[in-house]
């Protein structure tokens, strides 16, 4: 058995090894003599890093596609078209479970990828960290009129923009229209196409008679609502639960400030609904997948979704994989009766890698695939950021519509704020206390304020947007 484990350390410490060398050697660029290949252009290659976002240029149903079609294509043109350099772009896509760490490496080596493509949530950190340069000179009016300002915010860090928006994949509720249905629920049921905003009040009544009046036989062990708190998984929309009765959650500070009157009646919320039965059991040890999984299943008649999830349960129905039901959109409801709303928003941002010249055809290259008239068009694969694209598209995609006119509802759940990826460890354990009965819900929100703001005051320190 030891012999076995060592054979196998030694085997992943040879992969990992391999995958830093390619990364480190194709990430080395240096600029050959003016005229090279004939062009009369000094030569530069760039690379640029993306994790899996989708297949093919345009679609996945052409030939050959894959992950890196997209960008392989963009930069095929930007090589033919730019004007300053004779350009390589060296494309790679990296598994989403080993992005940190292959980033880390090679950024501690001094050899950083030149361009990342990736969810900005995710990489907000390297920001705060000085890793990347701020894109401010490479935006425009035109893509500031044409991009709705709350996707702006989610890439402006302190004052600059560190992140060229491309698409997003908004985050919202998923009902089965058809238990409604069943349950005399038929007055809630939004469009086909729409994203229904329930009120707080209408909400309850719903969960309620989802309880009395779902008809056992037809579904059996099912649920009104899904609860979920097992890991950092779809925590995203348990920070929207906690914003429901009008918290903000982050002072303009960047400080947690969740332990007010609002905060704690989000908390009292969540623990009402749960002990009254109108939620899954267990919550403090079920996860998002879970979930997820019971609402294909018809064992929860409300769940969570975004954008990606909910198009793989429409092509897992056609495709047979899961049995047909008319699944729907909703908003998060509140208090005030402002549908809550968020979105994970996807872009392109250049690292800092000391070399002048590298830096500024990342940049042109980034300007390039983020506004050219036709490139732009391949946003449609997730939902485009850009309002022409969605006009563009909105009588093949209708739901585009409805995602670019809730745009004005989205909130920041990260806050921009430093050590994010820290904090999320620090959300679900306290829930869990919260559906165990352990903390009661103002200790709940005075714990996690008290031990996310002291994991922000940590970070801050290393924060270069913090320490300007």
């Amino acid at each position: 058995m030891l012999r076995k484990r060592l054979v196998a350390l030694l085997m992943v410490s040879i992969l990992m090894l391999t995958l830093v060398a390619g990364c480190g050697q194709k990430t080395e660029n240096k600029p050959e003599a003016e005229g090279a290949k004939g062009t009369g252009k000094e030569k530069v290659e760039i690379s640029l890093w993306l994790t899996p976002q989708w297949k093919g240029v345009f679609d996945a149903s052409e030939e050959g596609a894959d992950y890196d079609s997209f960008f392989k294509y963009a930069a095929k043109r930007f090589s033919e078209e730019y004007e300053d350099y004779d350009v390589t772009v060296d494309v790679q896509v990296i598994a989403g479970d080993q992005r940190d760490e292959l980033l880390n490496v090679n950024l501690n080596g001094g050899t950083p990828p030149d361009i990342f493509y990736e969810s900005v949530f995710a990489m907000g950190d390297y920001a705060h960290r000085g890793a990347l340069v701020p894109l401010n000179d490479i935006v425009d009016d035109t893509a500031k009129k044409d991009i709705a300002q709350n996707f702006w915010d989610v890439v402006t860090f302190g004052d600059d923009i560190y992140f060229y928006p491309f698409s997003h994949m908004p985050g919202t509720l998923v009902y089965n229209a058809d238990m409604f249905r069943a349950a005399g629920l038929d007055e809630y049921i939004g469009g086909e196409n729409e994203i229904k905003t329930w009120s707080l009040e209408e909400f309850e009544k719903i969960l309620n008679t989802l309880k009395t009046n779902l008809p056992k036989d037809k579904y059996p062990n099912a649920y009104p609502m899904a609860l979920f708190a097992l890991n950092n998984q779809g925590d995203t929309w348990n920070l929207a639960y906690l914003r429901m009765f009008g918290n903000k959650f982050f002072d303009e500070n960047g400080n947690i400030i969740l332990n007010d009157e609002k905060g704690v009646k989000a908390a009292q919320w969540l623990k009402k609904i749960y002990d009254a039965g109108l939620t899954n059991p267990g919550a403090e040890s079920v996860s998002s997948n879970d979930c997820n999984a019971m609402f294909q299943n018809q064992q929860l008649a409300i769940s969570f979704t975004n954008s990606v999830l909910f198009n793989n349960l429409k092509a897992d129905m056609e495709s047979g994989k899961v049995a047909k039901f008319d699944a729907r959109l909703a908003n998060i409801p509140s208090e005030s009766g402002e549908p809550l709303t968020f979105t994970y928003v996807t872009g392109s941002c250049v690292f800092n890698t000391n070399d002048e010249t590298r830096v500024k055809v990342s940049k042109d290259f980034v300007k390039f695939f983020s506004t050219d008239p036709e490139l732009v068009k391949a946003s449609k694969n997730g939902v485009p950021v850009r309002t022409s694209v969605v006009e563009e598209f909105k009588s093949e995609k209708p739901l585009f519509e409805a995602y670019d006119k809730n745009s004005k509802y989205l909130f920041n759940f990260t806050g921009n704020v430093p050590g994010y990826s820290e904090l999320r460890q620090v959300l679900y354990p306290e829930l869990q206390a919260l559906y165990t009965g352990e903390k009661t819900p103002e200790q709940v929100v005075k714990d996690y304020q008290t031990k996310g703001n002291e994991v922000i005051q940590n970070a801050k320190k290393n924060s270069v947007i913090y320490n300007k």
